[in-house]
C-alpha cells in the first residue's frame, strides 16, 4: 500500500534555518508533549537517516511544504523545487506565498507555476501582518489560485496565529463559500475546533483536512477518524508533521485505527494523488 505523507519537512536547505530545526528544543518539547519518542534523523539533521526512517515506515513519498512567515521561518520556492529535483522519487513539492503582500504573493504564485510545484501554502496567522483566513486582503490571492486551478494549503490549527481565534473554522467556512471552486487543505486540521471544522467540511466539499500532528493523543481523535471512515474519506489526508512526529510509530499507530480498507487507501495516498493531480 502506497503512503504519501502530506506534511514532511526534510532536514535540508532552507528548512534547516526554519524554527522547527533552528530551535530544536521547541520542536522536542512538542514531540514529547504529544507522547512521541524524539526523531533521530531530525536531531542529527541527516537526509540518509530520514530515508531509512521513511523506508521503515513504508512511506513512499513525502510532500515538502514550503512556507513564508515572519515568525516560523521561510523556505524559498526554489529550495522546495531543488529538493524535489534532488530526490524526485522521494518528494513532491508545495510552494508558498507571502500572505502579507499581494504583489509579492502574485509573483511567488507565478514562480510556483513555473517551477511545477503542486500547490501554494499560506500561513496568514504568522505572516508579517497576522490575518485570519477570511481577511479580505487575502481574497485576491485566493482568486489567483482559483483561476490557476492551484490548491491552497492554509495553516488553521494549533499555533496558527497570535491566539486561537486564528484557527476559527467560521473564517474558513466564509472563505470557502466565497471561493467554491478553490480546493483548500486545512493543515493541523483546525484543531482544537474539531467538531466545528468537521461541520465545515460536511457542508463545503472543497475543504480537505490534514490533522497531522494533532490527530493522535488529543481530544478530537475519535471524531477525525469517524469522519475519515465516513463522509470525509475522500477529503482527509495522512500527514505526520515530521520532524515533530516519528514516522514509523505514527504509521503503525494509524494503521491500527480500524479504518476500512477503502478509507485507508484514500487517506494514505489516493486523496493526495487526486488533489495534486499526480499520475
Amino acid at each position: 500500500m502506497q503512503i504519501i505523507d502530506f506534511r514532511l519537512r526534510p532536514p535540508t536547505r532552507g528548512f534547516l534555518k526554519s524554527k522547527i530545526y533552528a530551535v530544536a528544543e521547541n520542536r522536542k518539547r512538542y514531540t514529547e508533549k504529544l507522547g512521541w519518542p524524539l526523531v533521530d534523523s531530525a536531531d542529527v539533521q541527516s537526509m540518509d537517516l530520514l530515508f531509512t526512517e521513511m523506508d521503515d515506515a513504508k512511506i513512499t513519498t513525502g510532500v515538502v511544504v514550503g512556507r513564508t512567515t515572519a515568525t516560523l521561518g521561510a523556505i524559498p520556492n526554489a529550495d522546495v523545487a531543488q529538493i524535489v529535483a534532488d530526490y524526485p522519487d522521494r518528494f513532491i513539492g508545495i510552494g508558498s506565498a507571502d500572505s502579507s503582500d499581494r504583489k509579492t504573493a502574485f509573483a511567488m504564485i507565478d514562480e510556483i507555476l513555473r517551477l511545477g510545484l503542486k500547490a501554494v501554502n499560506l500561513d496568514p496567522g504568522v505572516s508579517a501582518v497576522p490575518m485570519r483566513a477570511d481577511d479580505r486582503r487575502l481574497y485576491p490571492i485566493y482568486a489567483k489560485c482559483e483561476d490557476a486551478n492551484l490548491p491552497v494549503v492554509i495553516m488553521a490549527g494549533g499555533g496558527a496565529g497570535p491566539d486561537l481565534s486564528y484557527n476559527d473554522p467560521m473564517a474558513i467556512d466564509r472563505m470557502l463559500g466565497d471561493f467554491p471552486a478553490l480546493k483548500v487543505v486545512c493543515s493541523h486540521g483546525g484543531w482544537p475546533y474539531v467538531q466545528e471544522i468537521l461541520g465545515v467540511a460536511f457542508r463545503r466539499e472543497n475543504l480537505y483536512l490534514c490533522p497531522d500532528m494533532y490527530l493522535r493523543g488529543l481530544p478530537g481523535t475519535a471524531e477525525y477518524l469517524t469522519a475519515a471512515n465516513g463522509f470525509l474519506s475522500e477529503r482527509i489526508l495522512f500527514g505526520t508533521a515530521y520532524p515533530f512526529c516519528p514516522l514509523k510509530p505514527y504509521v503503525d499507530w494509524f494503521l491500527a485505527q480500524h479504518l476500512s480498507e477503502t478509507s485507508l487507501q484514500r487517506v494514505l495516498s489516493g486523496n493526495a494523488r487526486t488533489l495534486l493531480s499526480l499520475q
